[in-house]
């Protein structure tokens, strides 16, 4: 059995191994700066030391708001070091009842917050009485110059770690070196799609055992930079960013912090170009960005180059089939045509992406197979991975060389999965049921909620509320399909999991930004529709109609229409999804799902339950008479 060891342990070994790598990347000042990994082990023994001299005691709660930055490392690690928990709070949540709960909840007595989010924390503090100081990372930032009664700089526990260090090193030693591998190392907070969200407690071995499982599935080479465009509060840029890169002597960087997120978003391809990553991290909802972005620059090229584009995409999708049979059943000739366009097509796109990037891996349960084929035939594979919180995250994950485009790929090892049905009864390869696990990576529980943790953790089986099977070809392989709890229900009360059609919908269709089916024990299935109102007015004025007019807006719903229509008998995509649950109805959606409107989590993915009851009005309306008919004045407003 491996060394249960602490992150402690994994950061004393790991810094001191590779002392003088390049860790840490970041942009201050229009300058990109690097730290290494001794100087990261030494910053969080001066945080850590800080936090002991400002009176933190072994398993406080620590709260820390900021967005994906150094100091977020420095300072979660200085945290641990003075045997604290971390309570990592996303950037996506506002000011009120969300952070008051998780503060209040997990008893947090101290703040950890970056420049931009501060004013967030002033906001609420009167809510939270426990909160003894609120530590801002920033000296100087955007738009605070001095603080409040509370408040104190982290260049002050600095100086004050640098202090207890000089008169107390054996103490602190004696701190970290307490610490082992059932503490908590931090309490992550489900989503906040419920009033209640849940508090996930990971402990220390929880982290490093799931480093060590997902070295068995995929690695990078030493001296590797990775891009992290995920926010640091979820494990798993922990796992796969922060200690995996540490663990191969490699570095992380930083997009460049903006005065918002929207402005963050944007320094993302300039982060790309001037970091020239290996590797990122990413989430399916940015793929599809980078996709459409990639397109739309060879769209504009136009003429010869478009159509040599779309003959090299074919040619090398045709050839990959599904990666772990590329060149099978007659395709091998195509392989000088795929090295050929890659060297005279593919390598100028990747220039776009610094020219050294490797693969993304991609966080998420689904990833659209097509997402796939696009990225692995330009030369630049999106290895899809499973996992979730409850886990730590990682349950498996397709690699270079190990991939099975559709799949989630290889189980991590060791770690036990099985397939269980509805009876709890484990079903042969091939059958979906719930995906069911039991390792060193499965959290401790649920903070302060033991019924939730019983319902969840059955004899040390973690049930995952996902379906899946595994593959009956190669059994190391697990297949995704969909959420086990949040099935479609019809009429009869057959069930469905729907987000296969949704995602693939969403990738197909030029027209469509975002797709909810919808069943609830009714008659047919309806889909809620986010538009691409820009693509749909182009084409629209191609057309010689007026947008804004009764026959424009009717034209731009067929074209929806025609997209749902190929998935039926005689289209494209026939066969694809069963026709039964294929929508009867479309409701256009007057509103885009976002994080602000929490029709979306901080991990870009919709939040079912959220969106249904924001258009609880428009899905009982598509079940009339009128509703059913796509050309609606509903539809037709909904498009102005």
């Amino acid at each position: 059995m491996a060394e249960r060891i602490t992150i402690i342990d994994f950061v004393e070994k790991y810094s001191r191994k590779y002392e003088n790598f390049v860790y840490l990347r970041e942009k201050v000042n229009g300058k990109w700066k690097e730290i290494t990994q001794g100087q990261t082990r030494e910053e969080a023994y001066r945080i850590g030391a800080g936090l002991m001299s400002l009176g933190v005691k072994k398993g406080d709660r620590i709260a820390l708001l900021s967005e994906s930055r150094a100091m977020w490392i420095l300072a979660e690690l200085g945290a641990m070091y003075a045997g604290a928990t971390d309570v990592p709070l996303s950037v996506n949540l506002g000011e009120g009842k969300d952070l008051v709960f998780r503060i209040n909840h997990s008893e947090a007595k101290w703040i950890l917050v970056s420049g931009n989010h501060l004013p967030k924390i002033r906001a609420i503090l009167p809510e939270c009485p426990a909160v003894e100081k609120v530590i801002v990372f920033d000296d100087t930032a955007f738009d605070y110059t001095s603080l409040e009664p509370k408040e104190m700089r982290i260049s002050e526990i600095q100086k004050m770690g640098d202090e207890f260090l000089k008169a107390h090193r054996s103490q602190f030693e004696a701190r970290f070196r307490s610490i082992g591998p059932d503490d908590y190392a931090n309490i992550s907070y489900t989503s906040g799609t419920t009033a209640d969200p849940k508090g996930i407690l990971l402990t220390h071995r929880n982290y490093t055992a799931n480093v060590e499982q997902g070295n068995s599935v995929i690695s990078v080479n030493e001296g590797e930079v990775m891009l992290i465009i995920l926010p640091l509060d979820h494990c798993f840029a922990h796992v796969a960013g922060m200690y995996t890169m540490m663990i191969y002597g490699g570095s992380i960087a930083f997009v460049p912090i903006g005065k918002n997120a929207l402005a963050t978003l944007r320094n993302v391809p300039i982060a790309i170009s001037e970091v020239r990553p290996h590797v990122m991290l990413s989430v399916p909802a940015l793929a599809r960005n980078f996709k459409k972005n990639i397109e739309g620059a060879i769209k504009k090229k136009g003429g010869f180059t478009e159509k040599l584009f779309y003959f090299a995409l074919n040619n090398a999708i045709k050839y990959n089939k599904e990666y772990y049979n590329a060149g099978s059943n007659g395709t091998f000739w195509r392989k000088p045509l795929v090295s050929l366009f890659d060297k005279l097509v593919f390598s100028k796109v990747r220039e776009n992406f610094g020219g050294r990037m490797r693969f993304f891996v991609g966080g998420g349960a689904l990833l659209d197979i097509e997402l796939q084929r696009f990225f692995c035939a330009v030369g630049m594979p999106m290895f899809q991975g499973y996992g979730l919180t409850e886990a730590t995250p990682i349950i498996c994950a397709n690699s270079e060389g190990h991939a099975r485009f559709g799949s989630s790929g290889r189980i991590v090892k060791p770690m036990d999965c099985v397939i269980l049905d509805a009876e709890g009864k484990e079903v042969p390869h091939g059958t979906k049921g719930e995906i069911v696990i039991r390792g060193e990576n499965v959290m401790a529980g649920y903070w302060k909620n033991p019924k939730a943790t019983a319902d969840t953790i059955i004899d040390g089986w973690l049930h995952t509320g996902d379906m899946g099977y595994i593959c009956p070809e190669d059994p190391e392989f697990l297949y995704v399909v969909g959420r086990f709890k949040s099935l479609l229900i019809s009429s009869d009360g057959e069930k469905y999991s729907p987000e296969g059609f949704e995602d693939n919908f969403t990738e197909t269709s030029k027209w469509v930004n975002a797709c909810v089916l919808h069943n609830n024990q009714k008659p047919y299935c309806v889909a809620l529709v986010v538009p691409d109102k820009t693509a749909l007015a182009e084409a629209c004025q191609k057309r010689g109609l007026d947008p804004a007019s009764k026959e424009g807006k009717d034209y731009m719903l067929d074209l929806i229409q025609a997209d749902v229509d190929t998935y039926k008998k005689g289209g494209k995509h026939e066969g694809m999804f069963p026709e039964r649950w294929l929508p009867s109805a479309i409701g256009i959606c007057g509103e885009e799902f976002t994080i602000a409107n929490k029709m979306m989590n901080s991990t870009m993915k919709i939040v079912r339950g959220k969106v249904e009851e924001h258009y609880a009005d428009l899905l009982d309306y598509m079940y009339t008479v009128e509703g059913k008919e796509l050309h609606n004045e509903r539809n037709r407003k909904a498009l102005a």
